[in-house]
């Protein structure tokens, strides 16, 4: 009975991964370009603000920001499975009804966040085409988000930026 109790302890309390999780608490202005054909969109204006969804385990992120002229908010989900030992996430919002879902770990030194996943683009009709989100740690103040889309070939794949930057710095 100990050792399994243990092993429950070990799978279900918030660790040192969790923490990593702190760095997207906050309110943020951003700016987000989409990239199509070779070509990148202004920056457009928005912001965000994440939350501890329950603390020390789970964050809530809740964003707006325009795309084609209409307002889009958005709602993310993120924490650290200590079975799966990955981060996971999962975003939705008013630009569709697709429910994404990404999973994946740091790079080395910490200081990228490496999700994939798939996501359903009607516009060409395709399903669960293979996607990448990074996140990059620019500083405590700064985080670079990209949405990566593998069907498009081995270059040049960006689709998404946000650059979230901490209000008041």
């Amino acid at each position: 009975m100990q050792a399994a109790m243990a092993k429950m302890m070990e799978f279900t309390q918030p660790g040192e991964l969790h923490e990593v999780l702190g760095r997207f608490v906050g309110e943020w202005d951003t700016v987000t370009r989409f990239t199509m054909g070779g070509a990148t969109s202004p920056g457009a204006k928005g912001s965000a603000t994440t939350t501890w969804l329950h603390p020390g385990r789970w964050i809530q992120t809740s964003w707006t920001s325009p795309m084609m002229g209409m307002k889009i908010d958005g709602t993310s989900l993120m924490g650290y499975d200590n079975f799966k030992k990955s981060f996971v996430a999962t975003t939705v919002s008013t630009m569709d009804t697709a429910m994404n879902h990404t999973e994946g770990d740091l790079n080395r030194d910490g200081s990228v966040l490496l999700l994939y996943g798939t996501i359903d683009e009607y516009l060409d009709g395709q399903h669960d085409k293979m996607s990448k989100t990074v996140y990059r740690f620019v500083d405590e103040d700064k985080i670079l988000m990209e949405v990566h889309d593998f069907t498009i070939g081995e270059e040049n794949t960006q689709v998404v930026e946000v650059e979230f930057t901490r209000k008041g710095s």
